[in-house]
């Protein structure tokens, strides 16, 4: 036991939280993993949420469980009058670890006492949010915990990646071993692309989707545009007969004239010359169905966003249309601002907004599960924050965005978050149900090869 936590103090009134009262010359910080010990012989640990700088300095904290010889029970915590502190060791992480679960390894323990830093598969059945500004390493570590969750569960995943950050996913570096790696090497990654050979293209059926998304993407307002909505709903016979745009020709031929003027805004919207449509190709929903270990959308592909939208609002309309199935999936969608920010304001962005706001409140029930990463929190509509169970902050300088996170996520610890500007590159704070507790931890080494990279300044 560390000299500076021999004549420690603590005490828990409603047997859910801890305080110290004088804790000077103790070198336990904001992070640290304690055990208390009971007057009645009780061993608890705990973590420390916050460390005054008042005097005297004050600690204040959480009760995480109670210790016994089958390890931590997490449900079980005790008020006391007064208890002794210990530092926690490696063993009785080991036995956190143990007790919940985690054991996808993603790095190491920032806080003494130290050693790997693990994550719980089993609490990715909530929505994670992940943040951290450009620079701080945001899309490798993703890449790392990725890496775990693939190796180590069935759980399929969707990766909507606009910068082609995950298309090499599935390449392992040459020297990578060990059971993480020899897992990975067995899994069915697919990769989309727009640009790609047959049975790799990533493509939508504008005719598998809902009328309201075909609206979306046509600029339709029932109201506004009552006449060519309606000449949309009347059209689904011919439609099934192929997709809209291999009917166009028979459209402007009409002698419909609301079905020439529907035809004619196809061809203002430019949408034939779009190369996300399916044809012959089968579409992203198809492929998923299917459920490979990891399907990478390789969105940065296209030419144009609105394309981008058409492949999320396909999949998205589907997943949730099939929702009664109850197939587990999680949805990983980087640079997360793209696709539910609370600024977007074409019909088809909105349409894709109002989407990912229906999963957030009412996909995880189904299996549908979010992880939503992006640079700032603001950058995502508060009606998908808000449904985030789990969080990563990797290095984030902006005082509103870090206010606005604690305002979001109050199970972050606020001392915690506060140090978030000084985070080293790969740094990242860890908390809600995926995490044992709070940690501040150093992300591993990939395992597979980045699809992008910072471009190096050349040298003379």
């Amino acid at each position: 036991m560390p000299a500076d936590s021999a004549a420690l103090s603590a005490r828990s009134d409603d047997g859910r939280s801890f305080i110290v009262g004088d804790a000077a010359g103790s070198a336990f910080v904001a992070g640290s993993l304690i055990v208390i010990v009971g007057g009645n012989g009780r061993r608890q640990l705990a973590l420390v949420e916050e460390r005054s700088e008042t005097t005297p300095v004050r600690l204040r904290g959480r009760l995480v469980g109670e210790l016994g010889a089958d390890g931590i029970d997490t449900r079980a915590s005790h008020a006391f009058e007064r208890g002794s502190i210990e530092a926690a060791d490696a063993r009785t992480v080991q036995a956190l670890h143990d007790t919940t679960g985690a054991v996808l390894e993603v790095g190491v323990n920032l806080t003494e006492p130290g050693g790997p830093a693990r994550l719980l598969p089993q609490r990715f059945n909530r929505h994670t949010f992940w943040c951290g500004q450009s620079g701080s390493g945001k899309t490798y570590a993703l890449g790392v915990v990725l890496e775990q969750l693939i190796a180590h569960t069935a759980l399929p995943v969707v990766i909507f990646d606009p910068n082609s950050d995950f298309i090499r996913l599935g390449e392992l570096h040459p020297d990578a071993d060990g059971r993480t790696a020899d897992a990975l090497r067995q899994r069915d990654i697919r990769v989309l692309r727009p640009h790609a050979g047959p049975g790799s293209r990533l493509r939508a059926a504008f005719l598998g989707m809902p009328l309201t998304s075909k609206a979306a993407i046509l600029h339709l307002d029932p109201v506004a545009d009552r006449e060519e909505f309606n000449e949309l709903i009347h059209l689904r016979t011919l439609i099934e007969s192929g997709e809209l745009f291999d009917i166009l020709p028979t459209m402007l031929a009409s002698d419909s004239p609301v079905q020439r003027r529907l035809a004619q805004r196809v061809e203002n919207l430019g949408l034939l010359d779009w190369e996300v449509w399916a044809g012959r190709d089968a579409p992203v929903t198809e492929i998923v169905d299917t459920r490979p270990d990891v399907t990478v959308l390789d969105l940065g592909g296209f030419s144009t966003p609105e394309q981008q939208l058409v492949v999320a609002l396909a999949l998205l309309d589907d997943l949730w249309a099939r929702r009664e199935e109850r197939r587990p999936v999680l949805l990983v969608i980087d640079e997360a601002h793209n696709l539910a920010s609370p600024h977007l304001d074409s019909p088809i962005a909105v349409a894709v907004r109002e989407r990912l706001i229906q999963i957030a409140a009412e996909g995880r029930k189904f299996g549908l599960w979010l992880l939503l990463s992006t640079q700032r929190p603001s950058k995502v509509h508060p009606g998908i924050l808000s449904q985030c169970d789990n969080l990563a902050l990797m290095k984030m300088t902006s005082p509103a965005d870090l206010d606005e996170l604690g305002t979001y996520f109050g199970y972050a610890p606020t001392a915690l978050l506060e140090r978030s500007p000084w985070f080293r590159q790969g740094e990242a704070l860890f908390a809600g149900g995926f995490a044992p507790t709070p940690s501040l931890v150093k992300v591993r080494t990939r395992l597979t090869r980045e699809g992008g990279g910072d471009v190096r300044v050349p040298l003379r």
